[in-house]
This record gives C-alpha cells, sequence and structure tokens, in this order.
C-alpha cells in the first residue's frame, strides 16, 4: 500500500512544489490549505502531470478548533498518516510597536501552534507504526532575531528548536524530523509579508523548485536541518560567531525598505 503525506499551506510556493514531489514519488498526497480553488487547481495538475489522484480538505487552520476538525475529518475518512509537512505559515513586515497585533497572534497560532497540536496528534502514530517523519518548514530566520519582523523571526526559531529537539527524542524509533529553513525564496510569502521593496528580497532569492527539491531529499535522508543554497548556510552558521547585538544589527539593514 501506499504511504500517506499530509501536507499544510499546499495551495502554493514551497508547499505545493513538495506536494507535486511527493505525489511523483508515488505518495498518497492529503493537501489542507484554506483555497479551495487552488487546491482543486493542485489536484488537476497532479492527476495531469503523474497520472494519480491528489486528496484534500480545504481548512483555514488559524481558526479556533480547525486542528480538532481535520483529526476527525481523517478519523472519518479511516486515513492513517504516514508523513507530515507542516509547511502552513506566514510573515508580517513592519516595527512590532505599529503592526497589527491581530494579524500576529494569528501568525503565532499557525506557525507556532498548529504545527505543534498535528504534530502532537500524529506522531504517536508513527512511533507505533516504526516508521514515519515529520518534516517543518522553517527558516534561515530561525537562527538570529529579525528587527522589523520580530514575531516572525521568533516564530521561526520555535520551530527550528522544537524540530530539533523531539528528532533527538525520536532517535531509535524509527521516526525522523526534518527542519527545513530557507532562505528569500520566491514563493509569494515575499507579498503577504509586504517584503517586496526590503533588500533582503531584493538582493536575491531562490527558486521555490530548488528548495522544494533540497528540503524533499534532506527529508527521506532523515536529515535534521537542511538550508538550502550555500550562501544561506554560510549565513546562518556565521551567526554562531558573531555578537548577538552586531547580528540584530544588519539584520536590521537587510529587512529594510529601499527608498
Amino acid at each position: 500500500m501506499k504511504e500517506t503525506v499530509l501536507i499544510t499551506g499546499a495551495s502554493s510556493g514551497i508547499g505545493w512544489e513538495l506536494a507535486l514531489l511527493f505525489a511523483e514519488a508515488d505518495y498518497d498526497v492529503l493537501a489542507v490549505a484554506r483555497n479551495e480553488i487552488k487546491l482543486k487547481e493542485l489536484q488537476h495538475t497532479v492527476k495531469e502531470k503523474y497520472g494519480t489522484e491528489l486528496d484534500y480538505i480545504a481548512k483555514d487552520l488559524v481558526q479556533l478548533g480547525a486542528v480538532d476538525e481535520l483529526i476527525k475529518e481523517l478519523d472519518a475518512r479511516a486515513l492513517e498518516v504516514d508523513y507530515l509537512v507542516n509547511n502552513a505559515g506566514f510573515g508580517l513586515y513592519g516595527a512590532f510597536a505599529k503592526t497589527d497585533g491581530q494579524v500576529e497572534m494569528d501568525m503565532i497560532t499557525l506557525n507556532i501552534s498548529v504545527l505543534t497540536d498535528l504534530t502532537k496528534r500524529l506522531l504517536p502514530r508513527m512511533i507505533a507504526n516504526k516508521k514515519g517523519g515529520v518534516l517543518n518548514v522553517a527558516s534561515t530566520a530561525s537562527f538570529q532575531p529579525g528587527p522589523l519582523m520580530a514575531v516572525y523571526y521568533a516564530t521561526k526559531a520555535y520551530v527550528l528548536s522544537f524540530s530539533e529537539a523531539i528528532a533527538n527524542e525520536l532517535i531509535g524509533t524509527g521516526v525522523t524530523v526534518t527542519a527545513l529553513c530557507p532562505g528569500p525564496t520566491a514563493t509569494g510569502f515575499e507579498e503577504r509579508a509586504n517584503l517586496k521593496t526590503s533588500k533582503l528580497f531584493q538582493t536575491g532569492v531562490m527558486d521555490v523548485k530548488t528548495v522544494a527539491k533540497q528540503g524533499f531529499k534532506a527529508f527521506l535522508q532523515g536529515r535534521a536541518v537542511v538550508i538550502p543554497g550555500w550562501k544561506n548556510r554560510i549565513l546562518a552558521f556565521s551567526t554562531r560567531f558573531v555578537p548577538r547585538k552586531l547580528v540584530t544589527k544588519i539584520v536590521r539593514k537587510l529587512q529594510e525598505t529601499r527608498g
């Protein structure tokens, strides 16, 4: 029987590309996102490219009780999830004192709470089956504070720390956890976060297909952390050797908008 992978945030960007990669590798893909039109488009694309079916559940995971509803739907369909990809997430640009607080609370809910809750719900089954894996999409933002995107950077620091910790706990169980830490990537994320005019996104971004392929390969290999792109790897590791205050100043400069 085919193994099943559940992918959140699958209607665009890295989630979309990962869904195609898993479908191509002959996994049963269950795509979850709030945009049903895009999910239907993904379903059609998978059918056209690979001749296989992709299933989906249209759900806004930020809403109260959404994870409970998703788990009930899985049980109703008698679906056992072998692999979980926590990709859903978003960012917001601007000084913390001036940004929309409700948007940031929703960000914390999606980037942290939903990711943690889904992992908590689905991981025990994987351990019992002695196989499976969790791929959490973090960011190079995980490695340092991020002035002008303070909450987003903090949420991604959580994702990386959480992923590395449970990856260690699961050694010997047959289950792996991977944190994918991409740098600036052309996914549409920059538009939602109002980042298009920041120096960070104007100094070069990675192709989303490349990022997804590197993350997919590392996940199948059971690696704990993967940072696509040699420039991103250098920047991420260099933060270990530079004073924290200076790192924060550098990030602030990169985050500032041109003009």
